[in-house]
């Protein structure tokens, strides 16, 4: 079997979906597939005219070419007319349900053009039965029996980090500073915890000017930090010291920053929406996205270092539910599904 993958959105910047692309083939090469990486390091995958290009020019040519046997999307776009079988990740409906403040084009494509060439996939995979179960509520007309709930893994830098103890002040929120992420609530506990700060590591969108403004308003615009994309060994730093990592999204389809502390060895505290009750189960605190007190309790409790033993504890589990090989081999067996 020869695997084409689509690995565009690992060029340059990478966010959740490129680290989940690069992990994916890494542990399939290590797991004996050919697997064949497709990209093309001279688009900018982060401009929308780029990526349309990518997505519907280059990505079948480039797939006919390696005369791949499956082609996986892995990002969660298609390529319209696309004659060989493929497999979708389908990360998330997020644009289905929580974007409506985007561009209306931006919304189009990644939402009700993406979704009609799920149809002719001949396996789909989802990061979890979360996704699983808005897939088939946005999509009745699926067969059930080709949606596949397989976790991404955690890269092994996570999984081998050496925690340098809880710095007691750092609340570290991982990912694109966008209103789903919800970054506003972990900002207005600041106004209860008062040696604390805030680090926001993860691309800039126009929300962020929104959280910056809140930030001032409640005078702690001095504990926030908007460090915007970082490289990955700062990441890996900021996670060794960190007092808690913090996921108070509204809306996720898996919740990557989660699984990644789960797995370092780091407190985390999920709110309790979407995808992220079913991540972290009983391993991390799970506290309600409408109530601030709530963050505060748990937050604060993180803050002073009731949960770095409960942390520990629970790593080996962790690594072992998000580990890469047991997610490659998952996605292995959706492929032969999908070859039938």
């Amino acid at each position: 079997m020869r695997v084409a993958v689509d690995a565009q959105l690992a060029v340059g910047t990478a966010t959740g979906i490129g680290e989940y692309v690069r992990g994916l083939i890494d542990a399939l090469q290590a797991d004996g597939v050919d697997v064949v990486e497709l990209n093309e390091p001279k688009l900018d995958p982060w401009r929308f005219d780029r990526r349309v290009f990518w997505d519907q020019i280059l990505l079948p040519q480039r797939a006919r070419q390696v005369q791949a046997d499956v082609v996986h999307c892995a990002s969660g776009t298609v390529p319209l007319g696309l004659t060989m079988p493929y497999v979708v990740t389908v990360h998330d409906v997020a644009w289905l349900r929580v974007q409506s403040h985007a561009r209306p084009y931006a919304r189009y494509y990644f939402g009700k053009f993406s979704i009609d060439r799920y149809r002719a996939a001949a396996a789909i995979a989802v990061d979890s039965a979360f996704s699983r179960n808005e897939l088939l509520e946005v999509m009745p007309e699926l067969d059930p029996d080709k949606v596949r709930v397989v976790y991404p893994g955690v890269a092994r830098d996570y999984c081998e980090l050496q925690r340098r103890g809880n710095d007691g002040r750092t609340i570290l929120v991982i990912g694109t500073v966008e209103r789903r992420k919800n970054l506003e609530l972990a900002i207005e506990t600041l106004a209860f915890l008062d040696d604390a700060r805030v680090v926001s590591v993860g691309p800039y969108t126009p929300y962020q000017d929104e959280c910056e403004g809140i930030a001032q308003s409640l005078r702690v615009d001095d504990r926030v930090e908007f460090r915007g994309y970082v490289p990955r060994e700062e990441l890996l730093a900021l996670c060794a010291t960190a007092a808690v990592i913090a996921m108070p999204s509204t809306y996720e389809g898996f919740g990557y920053a989660a699984a990644q502390g789960l797995c370092a060895g780091v407190p985390v505290v999920v709110s309790d929406q979407a995808s992220l009750p079913e991540i972290v189960g009983e391993s991390a605190r799970i506290a309600s996205i409408d109530n601030v007190g709530a963050w505060v309790d748990a937050l604060g409790a993180a803050l002073r270092g009731d949960d770095d033993l409960r942390a520990l504890d629970v790593r080996a589990a962790a690594i072992e539910r998000f580990a890469w090989p047991k997610s490659a081999r998952d996605m292995l067996a959706t492929y032969e599904l999908a070859l039938g």
